[in-house]
Parts: C-alpha cells; structure tokens; sequence
C-alpha cells in the first residue's frame, strides 16, 4: 500500500492576501482559484516546482477558527520548505520583506533558516546536502 500527502488547509484571513503573499513574494504557483459561493473560495496554491502536494488556503469563518491564523502549530514551526539554494531564497525573499526569525545556519543535515508567512506562521527553509 502506499500513500502520498496530497494536500492541506493553512487558514488565512484574507484570499486575496494570501495569494498575493505566497505567489509574488514566495514564488508559489497559483493552482486554483474557483469561487464556490459569496464568501467561499476554492484556493490552491503549491511551491514552485512541487509536483505532489499542494496547501488550501481556507479563509478562516468565525471567531474560532481566526483565532489560529496564523498559530496552527502553537508556536511551533509548522512547515518544512526544501530548497536548491538556501542563501538565494534567504536574500531574494529578506529583500521583499520576508521576516527571519534568525540567519541561515548549518545543520547536520543541511543549511537551514526560520522564517514567518505573512500570518506569522513558522516555515523552515532547508537546503538539504
């Protein structure tokens, strides 16, 4: 048997927002973008280059679900971005505003740098070696 992460839901408070976020300053791929009612959106979008798993954005709909935009994790980082070349991502998306929780740093397994999307959720940037 096997089986593959297809896709998730990141909670955001705004589509338009998001996808300007995640495509302009990260490089994302808009998938989808299909409106499903006056107030929902089916968004897809994936890291460039991704071929296999993509993120929902799912605009948060009441006072439950807004209060974890942006902390899906508690505090903990949340998701894990794999790169060709760490510093470039690092100065290319530092310049655009990105915010770095620290610099670039080599690990065991490869150089690795803490940044926040636009919601304050955790990603990790690494290029594994």
């Amino acid at each position: 048997m096997k089986h593959q992460l297809h896709q998730f839901a990141l909670l955001v408070n705004d589509y338009d927002e998001a996808i300007q976020f995640y495509t302009e300053i990260l490089g994302f791929n808009l998938l989808e973008d299909t409106k499903r009612s006056e107030t929902k959106r089916w968004v897809r979008i994936a890291p460039n280059g991704s071929t296999e798993t993509g993120i929902i954005l799912a605009k948060a709909k009441n006072d439950e679900q807004k209060k974890y935009v942006g902390n899906q994790t508690g505090g903990r980082v949340f998701l894990f971005l794999h790169t060709d070349d760490c510093m470039r991502d690092y100065h290319n998306w530092k310049a655009k505003g990105v915010h770095f929780i620290e610099t670039p740093r080599d690990e065991e397994y490869g150089i690795v740098v803490v940044f926040e999307d636009l919601y304050g959720n955790k990603w990790d940037l690494i290029q594994r070696k």
